[in-house]
């Protein structure tokens, strides 16, 4: 997508750096000032002059940003200690400069006692950049245990030392970052749920490189943040209910209708014309109660959906929130999919049934959107051993079966049939609550009823489902949030 940023690998990124000083004609020196200058703004604001801050460097380029760093911040009156680990004789030429204009550097070697830094408030750690492609080990590796053993905050210049960022670490010898600040873009092994103890939280700062050349670079992972933005469509001020669809939503069972209370409520925020309930009898009273804006329509049977109603009429279908598990749903969600040749948002229940009965695979609609969280995808196309594994499954998935998949995490990530890997950078851990899915689940639904393409939908979807969680969070906190305030926060709007 033109709009989105692409994640790009490593030998892109130093592609991107000899561009862009070839480009410019500034020299690498100058970059790396950029870069130190940068990731100083972006971390200040969480510093005061009390504390007492270790800037540990390498010898490469990473550790020339360290040393910049260390004088920047000494120029602005901060108290900061610069530490050479020098696993090198030699220091990079940018890096030996920066080290030059330090004069109080305290230099750790093979045969140096590994300083504590349990004396320091804060570490930044500089020692290895995003180059790393092998295991840390040696007097290095104890210098890193030392950094985590403190339980200090640290901040990571761009990338924490010993990750890599193409794939997942071989070692635990990785610095635990409470923050990496990133040049330029996210790397790839921060969305990895492995990652999360050495990269718990990081942002993104620009340095200078050239985007349209990083756009240029061939890459299949794309950035998912508020630049979706720009495809959401206006809505004339001649226009009605007609104008923006009319979704059915098949949810529910006895026990689980707060799911369909949750989705319907969801789909009606995000701005659906029209929204049909189908549900068992149990929850009539339950969904015209709570959700007064949906029509609702009945199952024969009270307590869960063993029919359908008449499908052809709506625009959009929805199936799965709350829906059970049981021989006869299962018979419904199998002739949905044998009469249905529209997109179909499939959720939670319906997945599960879908993972049951592999011949039901083959009836996807095309273009349909799938909604699973992390177990249930591994019930849907068996379990991964890593991350990595998983996200090649979830592509192999949505081109095989030509759908979109939601993957649900911290990181939701979402897949086309193109082979494309979208990574979300909204939400928060205080959407970690029931009915969160079921929101979502809501929301896409409703897009893909007003005419946005299935895979618009559900970024669009997935990324301001994420947006009104941070909102969300931000008047309740992370351990008060519940589904129903998502709902609530929900703006679908160009910022």
């Amino acid at each position: 997508m033109e709009n989105l940023q692409k994640i790009i690998n490593v030998t892109q990124i130093r592609k991107a750096d000899e561009h862009t000083i070839t480009k410019k004609g500034i020299t690498s020196f100058a970059l790396m000032g950029q870069a130190s200058l940068a990731f100083v703004k972006a971390i200040e604001p969480l510093l005061n002059r009390s504390l007492k801050i270790a800037i540990v460097s390498g010898v490469g380029n990473n550790g020339g940003d360290g040393f910049a760093i260390a004088r920047i911040l000494k120029s602005k009156k901060y108290t900061v200690q610069p530490f050479l680990v020098q696993f090198k004789d030699t220091l990079s030429p940018d890096c030996d400069i920066n080290f030059q204009k330090l004069d109080d550097t305290i230099i750790i070697k093979s045969t140096s006692k590994v300083p504590d830094f349990s004396e320091y408030d804060v570490i930044i750690d500089a020692i290895f950049g995003f180059g790393l492609s092998k295991p840390i080990t040696g007097f290095i590796k104890h210098v890193i245990e030392s950094i985590n053993n403190a339980k200090k905050t640290v901040y990571a210049v761009d990338v924490p030392s010993g990750l890599y960022c193409d794939k997942l670490p071989d070692s635990d010898t990785v610095v635990q970052a409470d923050l990496a600040v990133s040049f330029q873009q996210p790397k790839f092994s921060f969305f990895s749920p492995e990652n999360g103890t050495f990269v718990k939280n990081w942002k993104t700062v620009d340095i200078g490189l050239d985007e349209d050349f990083i756009q240029q670079q061939e890459s299949n992972y794309f950035i998912l943040n508020d630049k979706i933005a720009n495809i959401l469509t206006s809505r004339p001020r001649q226009s009605h209910k007609g104008s923006y669809g009319h979704a059915l939503l098949i949810a529910g069972s006895y026990g689980k209708m707060g799911a369909a209370v949750l989705s319907s409520k969801a789909c009606l925020r995000s701005g659906v014309g029209l929204l049909t309930s189908y549900v068992p009898k149990c929850g009539y009273q339950i969904i015209q109660s709570s959700v007064p804006e949906a029509m609702c329509l009945t199952d024969e049977n009270e307590e869960f959906v063993t029919q359908l109603p008449e499908i052809f009429k709506y625009a959009v279908l929805a199936i799965g929130p709350g829906l059970d598990v049981n021989e006869k749903t299962t018979l419904a969600v199998k002739k949905l999919l044998s009469e249905n040749n529209t997109p179909l948002v499939i959720d939670a229940d319906a997945i599960n049934i879908i993972a049951k009965n592999e011949e039901l695979k083959s009836l996807l609609p095309k273009n349909s959107i799938l909604t699973p969280h992390i177990k249930e995808f591994d019930r849907l196309v068996g379990k991964s051993d890593t991350s990595t594994e998983r996200f090649q499954k979830q592509l192999e998935f949505s081109a095989k079966y030509q759908c979109v998949v939601v993957l649900k995490n911290a990181y939701t990530t979402i897949s086309s049939p193109e082979g494309n890997l979208y990574f979300n950078t909204s939400g928060n851990q205080g959407m970690s609550t029931g009915g969160s899915g079921d929101v979502l689940t809501g929301i896409i639904t409703g897009l893909l009823a007003q005419n946005y393409p299935p895979l618009h939908a559900a970024l669009l979807g997935v990324f301001f489902h994420g947006k009104a969680g941070d909102d969300a969070a931000c008047k309740k906190g992370y351990k008060a949030l519940i589904a129903s305030d998502i709902i609530d926060a929900l703006r679908i709007e160009k910022s």
